[in-house]
């Protein structure tokens, strides 16, 4: 199955990007996308538990299932948080 990420504020410069597509097994859950993004992004490893996660819209959290084109957000802290100071 693919979900779509997107990346916002310090975690959109650690990854590079705004967004990205992961291909999971059918039935994984957020803790395997976890695992992808850490894999993926390396700058982010450290990063991954400390995060919001939005699928389609609402706020997740704990090993959430996952669907067929679900669409994630990474969403750090307001005031700064774990993505603002990576180097």
């Amino acid at each position: 199955m693919q979900v779509s990420v997107r990346f916002f504020a310090g975690c959109r410069d650690a990854s590079g990007t705004d967004g990205e597509t992961f291909e999971l097994p059918e039935g994984a859950s957020l803790s395997a996308l976890k695992d992808a993004l850490a894999e993926r992004f390396p700058k982010l490893a450290r990063y991954v538990q400390g995060v919001r996660y939005a699928r389609n819209w609402e706020y997740v959290s704990g090993d959430a299932a996952l669907s067929d084109g679900d669409e994630i957000a990474l969403i750090p802290p307001v005031a700064g948080g774990v993505c603002a100071g990576l180097p």
